[in-house]
């Protein structure tokens, strides 16, 4: 048997069973009901501003809603059990069981269509401030590793192949930078979402002196909405919440893979933690990068959410419609996979162990200094382009005979350019490519030793 609805006084039949089920959104929206209470609360104050509560029944409906929070703080399997449509009419029917018919008065000058927005956004706001707690828990892993591995030195690659050395701190800090620009969107985010929609009813505003400016700073919204219309059926906070999504797991997608790749016994870079590997059930030798994939692949997930808001609401007309009900489902996952792949991923960065003799090996192999080369001659004052083919045929001097730019005699090179002095061999030093890169935003140890402390503030701003 169905429980009591909201809304079936204009009906003279029972809604067939099939449609009960497919018209419930209980069994998703319940993680709302802190949020239901929060707002509940806020709007009996409200009610009691615009006449329709004296103190007395207001304070008994407060005390009742905080019963239903207690209650279900110690079981929370009571509302995901309950045969309410939905988490609001369990509010309602459970407050009713406690005060009376007083519970029904609550709803007085209010819709769902506005309870429901005024839920997401407080609902948002807090994971908002979760997920936050774990952007800064990354970005503090990221800075930790960074600075436990000043010394160590990278390959850099671009299209996958080797270009030139960078600090391994340096390479963590480009992600750093990453991580600081998704967190201010998360930030940007909640506070567009700090508009409070209560008081819009379901499509045309309230009749009653509720104090709608007062209702939103009870709420801790910065303002009320200015129009009933669009308050009821404005999503665009939950299209920036998933923008937001859908971008930091670009950028944890990213890491996952560099780290995935520098794992392998190809790269063997980074060794990663038995704690957050698993194994083959078929090869013994075999440790996977679980946790990292796990990452990558649920980017596509959350990727997906956002596409598939983005398709419900490109269609509706204006104010409330049906369609909104499939808004929370791409939220609420989106929000948990977030938070569970960022706090993954500094676990994975807290615990992985970095080969920094392996790191430095790779950077000897492959021509990495030969820009260093292109610059001893432009230094010699001819022209870059010039000093570029030339350099070009020098590496393929040095891969006729096998040998790096760095052990080439120096009789090659000056059979092919009589300004290549002894010197030469110091330019093409690892150490010295690194310490050239001197400008604000290059890879010398100086620059990423300030580099470093400039990113410690940016994460405790």
């Amino acid at each position: 048997m169905t429980s009591k609805k909201l809304w079936g006084g204009r009906f003279s039949s029972e809604a067939d069973p099939l449609f009960d089920r497919f018209n419930a959104s209980l069994p998703f929206d319940h993680v709302l009901l802190e949020s239901d209470i929060q707002g509940n609360l806020a709007y009996a104050r409200a009610l009691e501003r615009a006449g329709v509560f004296t103190a007395r029944e207001r304070d008994r409906v407060e005390r009742g809603l905080r019963s239903i929070l207690i209650a279900h703080r110690k079981n929370p399997r009571l509302v995901v059990e309950s045969k309410a449509e939905d988490v609001h009419t369990y509010v309602e029917q459970e407050l009713e069981k406690r005060v009376g018919r007083l519970a029904l008065k609550l709803h007085t000058g209010r819709s769902r269509n506005d309870q429901v927005a005024t839920d997401l956004r407080l609902f948002l706001r807090s994971r908002c401030e979760e997920i936050e707690k774990s952007l800064n828990d990354l970005l503090r892993a990221i800075g930790g590793m960074a600075d436990q591995n000043r010394e160590a030195i990278l390959p850099g690659y671009t299209h996958l192949q080797r270009a030139q050395p960078v600090l391994f701190s340096h390479y963590l800090l480009a992600y750093g930078e990453q991580f600081l620009r998704d967190r201010e969107r998360l930030r940007q985010t909640s506070a567009r979402a700090n508009v409070c929609p209560l008081g819009s009813g379901a499509v045309s505003g309230t009749v009653y002196g509720i104090g709608r400016d007062e209702l939103a700073r009870d709420l801790g919204f910065e303002m009320s909405s200015d129009n009933s219309v669009d308050s009821v059926s404005d999503r665009d906070f939950l299209l920036d919440f998933l923008f937001f999504s859908s971008t930091l797991m670009v950028h944890l997608s990213r890491l996952a893979e560099d780290l995935i790749l520098y794992n392998s016994s190809e790269f063997g870079f980074i060794r990663l933690d038995d704690s957050v590997a698993g194994g083959s059930s078929l090869m013994p030798q075999k440790k996977n990068p679980d946790a990292l994939e796990l990452i990558r692949g649920k980017s596509g997930r959350v990727y997906g959410h956002l596409i598939s808001l983005l398709t419900v609401l490109k269609g509706l007309p204006a104010a409330y419609n049906k369609d909104l009900q499939e808004d929370k489902e791409s939220f609420f996952d989106a929000a948990q996979t977030v938070d569970n792949c960022t706090r993954m991923m500094s676990l994975v960065l807290q615990r992985t162990r970095i080969l920094p003799d392996r790191m430095k090996e790779a950077c000897l192999r492959g021509y990495l200094n030969a820009t260093e080369l292109a610059d001893y001659l432009v230094a010699k004052k001819m022209p870059f382009r010039s000093a570029h083919e030339l350099v070009g045929r020098i590496v393929l001097r040095a891969m006729e005979l096998d040998v790096p730019l760095e052990q080439l005699p120096l009789e090659e090179y000056q059979n092919l350019s009589p300004l290549f002095k002894s010197d030469l061999y110091q330019a093409l030093k690892l150490e010295t490519s690194l310490s050239r890169r001197g400008e604000k935003g290059g890879t010398a140890p100086m620059q990423v030793r300030k580099a470093l402390q400039a990113f410690r503030k940016k994460i405790e701003r």
